[in-house]
């Protein structure tokens, strides 16, 4: 069976570009949204080369169950759950009291996840490439 552990952090890495080019026109609901994907896909990729699957798109909780040999860092399962909250209520109106996703995140919203997202995605590339 091929380990298709390398495609997967390849499109974790591209999302990260996206994520950056959606900060950087201002999109920044889609900068959240796409940096959980990133997050995601990555920690996804990390479960594959370790011979798991992984299912779900709950990012801490993928991290939380990859193996001990894996040694998640102090604090990413955390980083983890701030990038959970940007799976759902960045695409979706009635997610909010009122208005549209957009009306809802800003830069610092975006940075924050932009900068989780790296740090998962540089985590898992250590151990994956």
């Amino acid at each position: 069976m091929v380990n298709r552990a390398r495609d997967w952090l390849a499109q974790a890495e591209r999302d990260l570009l996206q994520a950056e080019e959606s900060r950087d026109r201002s999109r920044h609901e889609w900068a959240c949204f796409i940096s959980h994907q990133a997050a995601e896909k990555a920690v996804k990729a990390l479960h594959l080369r370790l011979g798991q699957e992984a299912w779900g798109h709950v990012v801490a909780k993928l991290l939380v169950e990859l193996p001990p040999s894996a040694q998640v860092p102090p604090g990413l399962v955390e980083k983890g759950r701030v990038l959970d909250n940007f799976y759902v209520p960045t695409r979706y109106p009635n997610a909010h009291p009122a208005g549209a996703p957009y009306e809802h995140y800003g830069p610092l919203q975006s940075e924050e996840a932009l900068g989780y997202a790296r740090e998962i995605v540089a985590f898992v590339r250590a151990q994956v490439a």
